[in-house]
């Protein structure tokens, strides 16, 4: 990578890091602790206050995207930031759980991660391209992974208020990054014409890439609706999860690290990425066997440790080809689109896994992502990987 490059990477991976901390850090404790608010006994008012997040999210990516094309990437993500700040500080002050879930859903409307992911396709080349997301995915894996060892013991500290406001003091933070770190936006992308949304939807490369970040973020949040209590029936008590987690995650960063790189740089990334889809769809089925009997803490942790490395793949790999296939005049909505379906996937994978979980039990909702991941594979089969410097209208064919 250039100077500038690395320097636009690591902004903006500290942009998301800083921003995906506030938001995990709620996640592990969120259930528990906003039991304690007045109207804290309605379950179905605690899981909108925790999903209604994805829905607004999901509802303002393409705008926000649509916007950094016209307005400026900055500019929007230093909006995007001060929004999410907002809602966090109106969920620390919350009287009531009524209150929180206004204060979740005004964080949804900061939806930044489509602006943020053009501005970085914009500042690096198509060849280093795949690097510097995969950057901002390890970045969103470790605050996961971080959240899930700290956010326990801030929380006996400060309570749920106290983390939405850490929340909104690093979404501050995060737009001190963007006016002091983050390089300048590239000059000639000012003067490109305006992107529109027939330049996205007509694509089926962008079209197939859509459809897979929606069903992986689907499979991940639902899986996570029943891999808890198995953790739990093989013996490992809740506050000691992170023991299989946190190894899992980072063991799976060296491997995406050595396999994902070099082979792409061969010409090999259309084989590593349906390896890496095919693979998750393996781990579901190995779940779906695992929850048929008696689970045990090493076959739970393998697996873990597999689809991590499936998921690190692909959450580098996807945002990176949808940024090269994309017309570069609207590659700010061609990631609001895509950051849609992401978060479109977080809400439907969440309802849905609850509900399979009910009705069918573990067993169920692993067969399901299973049949899913297998239909992903199907889809994705005839793509080609795009190549360096490759136009949308070369990756229209593929």
């Amino acid at each position: 990578m250039t100077p500038v490059e690395r320097r636009a990477s690591f902004s903006l991976a500290t942009i998301f890091a800083l921003r995906m901390l506030g938001l995990f850090l709620i996640l592990p404790v969120f259930a528990i602790e906003a039991g304690k608010y007045p109207g804290g006994d309605d379950p179905a008012l605690i899981g909108l206050a925790m999903g209604i997040y994805g829905l607004t999210q999901a509802l303002l990516q393409f705008p926000f995207g649509l916007a950094s094309d016209r307005l400026g990437r900055k500019r929007v993500i230093v909006f995007g930031l001060a929004v999410f700040a907002v809602g966090s500080f109106v969920a620390a002050l919350a009287p009531s759980l009524t209150w929180l879930a206004i204060g979740r859903a005004v964080q949804g409307a900061g939806a930044i991660s489509a602006a943020v992911t053009a501005l970085l396709a914009d500042q690096t080349r198509d060849e280093v391209r795949t690097k510097s997301m995969a950057l901002v995915g390890a970045s969103i894996g470790l605050m996961f992974a971080l959240s899930l060892v700290v956010a326990p013991l801030l929380v006996a500290h400060t309570g749920l208020a106290g983390l939405f406001a850490m929340t909104g003091g690093l979404a501050l933070a995060g737009v001190a990054v963007v006016i002091w770190w983050v390089p300048p936006e590239p000059l000639q992308h000012k003067n490109l014409p305006r992107g529109r949304v027939m330049d996205v939807l007509r694509l089926p490369a962008l079209l197939r890439l859509n459809f897979g970040v929606f069903v992986l973020h689907a499979v991940q949040l639902a899986m996570w609706m029943a891999v808890p209590a198995l953790l739990v029936q093989a013996g490992l008590s809740r506050e000691h999860h992170w023991w299989v987690y946190l190894p899992a995650v980072l063991a799976s960063f060296f491997v995406m690290g050595a396999s994902l790189f070099p082979l792409e740089k061969r010409g090999y990334l259309r084989a590593v990425f349906l390896s890496a889809v095919g693979l998750i769809a393996l781990v579901q089925a190995g779940f779906w066997v695992v929850a048929s009997g008696e689970p045990s803490v090493g076959a739970l942790a393998g697996l873990l440790f597999v689809f991590f490395c499936g998921f690190n793949v692909l959450e580098a790999s996807q945002p990176s080809m949808a940024s090269r296939v994309a017309p570069a005049h609207a590659r700010g909505a061609a990631m609001g689109v895509y950051n849609t379906l992401q978060s479109l996937g977080f809400f439907v994978g969440g309802a849905m896994g609850g509900w399979l979980v009910k009705h069918l039990g573990a067993q169920g909702l692993f067969a399901v992502c299973t049949g899913v991941m297998l239909l992903w594979l199907l889809v994705a089969w005839p793509m080609r990987a795009p190549l360096a410097g490759a136009s949308a209208l070369a990756a229209k064919a593929g």
